[in-house]
């Protein structure tokens, strides 16, 4: 007789069904192609575009030196609001999220396997852009690399947030035209990728206080001069707190 015959193996921890849930939801992220165009494809179109122009001269860096980090910023947006909020919206129309929340899995497993699975994807961006930019000739500030990537896990978070409150709350047709609206406003006016001196009058005043310009802002100190802009880190965690309180407040499971 199989020694494995009549053995109880007892049901998977929470921490064991959070992986997989996390698992499954970065291999989900990873063979979406639109996703992929998304998160990768634009922002090295985007990056290339930035060191081939002379829209970032005068800004006191080389152009690939400014514009990495608000490429890696794009790339927080692109995975953990645009993609991340697109995923929830549909999978709340076609029920998963109510079938998951009632499963071992629970709400809270479900939201840190979705946590999960951006910060794995973001962190293959960074491994991505990284390289090319480095092929570029990028020369990040070598004390900007630790505070950098903890305010890119913030800003990933603050944009997680944002992106659960808008797919909990509205039409998966309503999120998807929302978060691909903004990704594209934010993106070229929000202060992400061009720094708010090269922006309109208007949009200078109040990008600082939008977690794109902040994330942008936070992220070029980091690694162009090795500060922490503690302005901009304070915006960065009051979208997350509000965001992430809004979304727990008004999220509808179905």
């Amino acid at each position: 007789m199989s020694p494995l015959l009549g053995t109880n193996a007892g049901p998977a921890s929470l921490t064991r069904r959070i992986l997989q849930q996390g698992r499954y939801e970065t291999i989900t992220m990873l063979r979406n192609g639109e996703q992929l165009i998304l998160a990768i494809i634009l922002p090295l179109l985007a990056l290339l575009g930035l060191v081939v122009t002379p829209l970032l001269d005068g800004l006191g860096g080389a152009r690939v030196d400014i514009a990495t980090p608000g490429i890696l910023a794009l790339c927080a947006m692109s995975t953990a609001f645009t993609g991340q909020g697109i995923a929830t919206g549909f999978d709340r129309r076609y029920g998963v999220l109510r079938f998951l929340s009632t499963t071992p899995l629970g709400r809270g497993g479900l939201i840190a396997g979705k946590i999960l699975a951006v910060l794995v994807v973001l962190f293959l961006q960074v491994v991505v852009v990284g390289v090319i930019a480095a092929f570029l000739g990028w020369q990040p500030h070598p004390s900007g690399w630790l505070p950098g990537l903890a305010i890119l896990v913030l800003g990933a978070a603050a944009f997680t947030a944002l992106g659960l409150l808008v797919a909990g709350t509205v039409r998966p047709e309503a999120t998807l035209a929302i978060t691909n609206l903004l990704w594209i406003l934010l993106g070229a006016l929000g202060g992400i990728v061009v720094p708010a001196e090269r922006l309109p009058g208007l949009a200078q005043a109040i990008v600082h206080f939008l977690p794109s310009g902040a994330l942008g802002e936070a992220l070029r100190d980091a690694f162009q001069y090795g500060l922490v802009p503690v302005p901009a880190v304070v915006v960065l965690l009051l979208w997350t707190v509000l965001a992430g309180a809004a979304a727990i407040r008004w999220f509808k499971w179905n």
